[in-house]
């Protein structure tokens, strides 16, 4: 079971480090003041990771909204 959390955190942090650096350097989403489509997919794999983390861990998993 301690392996599952181990995946469930890291997939969780991979997702969130990518999609924090996607934010941080993505020229079209700071032009636009809009998410473009990779950061809304980015953030599609963050919120699925943080819900499997939760669900690893035994509780319920609110989402991230744009």
């Amino acid at each position: 079971m301690s392996s599952l959390n181990d995946a469930a955190d890291d997939a969780f942090e991979n997702a969130r480090f990518t999609y924090e650096q996607h934010m941080q350097t993505c020229r079209q989403c700071h032009a636009d003041g809009a998410h473009c489509a990779v950061a809304k997919h980015l953030l599609r794999i963050y919120n699925n990771a943080r819900r499997d983390r939760l669900r690893a861990t035994g509780y319920q998993a609110p989402t991230v909204a744009p």
